[in-house]
C-alpha cells in the first residue's frame, strides 16, 4: 500500500472513483502479506499487486465492479483441488481481500492518510471488513487525532485505542469487536493497517562495503544513515542518493539517536577504537539486528574487549559477528546481499538454508 499511495492520492485529489483491493487475511503459503494492495483507477489503469500474478485478473474485474456500484466486498481466493485451472493460488495458499470503492465522499480521510505517509508521519487506517457495521467504512488514526468513522462512537473509541497501540509497534492485522466496541465480542471484524515511519538502518564505517549495504538497505525500505568519524570518507557523493551521511564519532552519534525494535545497526569499521565504544552503546539499547564486520580473529578480540568494558553474556549474544550469512561472498555487493539475507532471516525466523533442502510452507505464517 505504501508503494501505490502516491498514485492513489492523485486519483483521490481528482475525485476519480477507484476500486481498492487490500489483503486482509492470509493462510498457508500465501505470496503477499496483509496490507498488500492493488487498485484499478481511471481508464482501467492498474497499480499494485495482491498475489504476484495468480489472481490479479479476477481482482481487476472485481475492483472495476466495486468502483462502479460502490458496494464493498470481501472475497477469498485459494487453490482449487477440483479444478487446477480455476482462479486461485497455485502455491497452495489462500488470501482474503477487502475490495472497496474510494472517493472523497466515502472515505474523507484517505487524502490526509496519503499525505501523512508521504511526509513520514505515523498513521493507522482501520477498515471494517465484516459484521454489523458498514463494510468498507474507514477510520484514520494518528497519535493525536482521528478522521472518519466506523459507524458507532463506541466502536470508534475502542478501535482508536487499539490502532494507536498497533501504530507504536508498526503492526498490521485483524481485530474483532462487538457492535459498540465491546472487547469480548467478535461480531465486527476490523483490519488495522499501520503506516509507521520506515525503520532505520544505521551503517557505521564509510567504506566501499558500506555503500553497498546502504544501497540494499534502501532497497529493502530502510531509512539509511551512514556515519564515520573521518570527514574525508563521510561524504554524500560516495553513497547512493537519499542516504544520509554523518561525519561524527560513531558512539557519540548513536548515543544521540533514537532506536527501536525495528532498527538495524551494521558496524563495518572493524577498528577497536571505533567498534568497542560503539558496540557497548548499541548492545544496551533496542534494535532488531546488530552486526559487526571482521574476521573470526577480529571477532574474538572484539568480544574480549567488550567483556572487559563490562558487557554481559546476555548483551553479547545479541551481536551477529562475523556479519552476514555464509554465501561465499567476496565483493562489496555480494557481502551486502549476505548481510541483507541475515537481516531478513532474523526478522522472519528463516533458517538461511536453501528452500530446496527444507520442507513445509515456503511462506510460513508471519507474526502480525
Amino acid at each position: 500500500m505504501r508503494d501505490v499511495l502516491p498514485v492513489l492520492g492523485r486519483w483521490y485529489a481528482a475525485a476519480v472513483p477507484f476500486g481498492l483491493a487490500t489483503v486482509v487475511g492470509v493462510s498457508r503459503s500465501a505470496p503477499r502479506d496483509p496490507g498488500a494492495a492493488m487498485a484499478v483507477g481511471p481508464d482501467d489503469e492498474v497499480v499494485g499487486s495482491v498475489s504476484g500474478g495468480c489472481v490479479e485478473g479476477a481482482v481487476f474485474e472485481l475492483a472495476q465492479a466495486v468502483a462502479a456500484d460502490g458496494e464493498a466486498r470481501l472475497e477469498t481466493f485459494g487453490y482449487s483441488d477440483e479444478d487446477a485451472f480455476a482462479v486461485g493460488l497455485t502455491c497452495g495458499g489462500e488470501i482474503t481481500l477487502l475490495v472497496r470503492a474510494v472517493t472523497p465522499e466515502r472515505d474523507p480521510g484517505f487524502g490526509a492518510v496519503a499525505d501523512a505517509v508521504a511526509a513520514g508521519q505515523p498513521v493507522t487506517v482501520a477498515t471494517v471488513t465484516d459484521g454489523p457495521a458498514p463494510r468498507g467504512a474507514a477510520l484514520a488514526v494518528w497519535p493525536d487525532r482521528t478522521l472518519g468513522t466506523l459507524g458507532t462512537s463506541g466502536l470508534d473509541a475502542a478501535v482508536t485505542a487499539d490502532a494507536r497501540g498497533e501504530l507504536a509497534l508498526g503492526a498490521t492485522g485483524l481485530r474483532h469487536y462487538g457492535p459498540e466496541g465491546q472487547r469480548r465480542e467478535d461480531a465486527v471484524s476490523v483490519f488495522l493497517q499501520s503506516f509507521a515511519p520506515p525503520p532505520r538502518m544505521l551503517v557505521f564505517g564509510a567504506i566501499d562495503y558500506a555503500a553497498a549495504v546502504a544501497r540494499i538497505g534502501a532497497f529493502l525500505g530502510y531509512r539509511v544513515t551512514v556515519c564515520d568519524a573521518r570527514p574525508v570518507f563521510a561524504t554524500p557523493r560516495r553513497f547512493p542518493e537519499g542516504v544520509e551521511v554523518v561525519a561524527e564519532w560513531p558512539h557519540r552519534y548513536l548515543r544521540e539517536t533514537a532506536t527501536d525494535e525495528r532498527t538495524v545497526i551494521c558496524v563495518l569499521t572493524h577498528d577497536p577504537k571505533f567498534d568497542v565504544p560503539l558496540l557497548t552503546e548499541a548492545l544496551r539499547r533496542p534494535a532488531a539486528y546488530i552486526g559487526a564486520m571482521g574476521s573470526r580473529r577480529t571477532h574474538a578480540d572484539r568480544t574480549a574487549r567488550l567483556s572487559e568494558a563490562g558487557l554481559t553474556e546476555g548483551e553479547l549474544v545479541r551481536l551477529r559477528s562475523p556479519v552476514g550469512l555464509d554465501l561465499g561472498a567476496r565483493t562489496p555487493e555480494e557481502v551486502a546481499v549476505s548481510v541483507a539475507a541475515e537481516i531478513v532471516a532474523l526478522r522472519w525466523g528463516g533458517s538461511g538454508a536453501p528452500l530446496s533442502a527444507t520442507e513445509g510452507a515456503v511462506h510460513p505464517r508471519r507474526p502480525s
